[in-house]
């Protein structure tokens, strides 16, 4: 495998763009090799899933699309941005809120960390911001049967 992939899509900032994001992104992964049917592929487009609901609800109409990136560093590390073009940065919502909504943000942290990675929140030159996720990269080894071939 490269030493660097990089994949990138950008939707327009609506409800259906979601699915579309976390199909864009379990197709890529399988690609650079992520069997779809892992724990570490649910998760991904789980936090994707978050992140692209975020950037739909909570620009308000005010950023017309988003930007997903894919980025494997030498088969170590998985990079994911999702980027819109709102200003304001994620925040918890008040308790009171929280009831029907406002959870994503600690849903991808608590995410994140399980998976031993790093989320960051930063500014794009356009004024808009780039929630960005590093993971681990750990594709599972197929079993290997006897003779060496591995299983179809």
């Amino acid at each position: 495998m490269a030493d660097h992939q990089e994949a990138s899509v950008t939707l327009p900032s609506d409800p259906a763009s979601v699915s579309a994001a976390r199909r864009y992104v379990a197709t890529v992964l399988a690609e650079w090799g992520l069997p779809r049917d892992t724990d570490i592929a649910d998760t991904v487009r789980l936090i994707v899933s978050e992140l692209a609901t975020n950037a739909v609800q909570h620009t308000f109409g005010q950023s017309p699309t988003f930007t997903v990136d894919l980025v494997l560093d030498r088969d170590e590390h998985l990079h994911i941005g999702v980027t819109d073009s709102h200003p304001r940065f994620p925040k918890r919502l008040p308790a009171a809120v929280q009831q029907d909504n406002g959870r994503g943000m600690v849903i991808i942290r608590w995410l994140t960390a399980e998976c031993g990675g790093r989320l960051s929140v930063r500014p794009t030159r356009e004024g808009g911001k780039t929630v960005a996720i590093e993971l681990p990269w750990a594709v599972p080894v197929q079993p290997v049967r006897a003779g060496g071939s591995q299983e179809p």
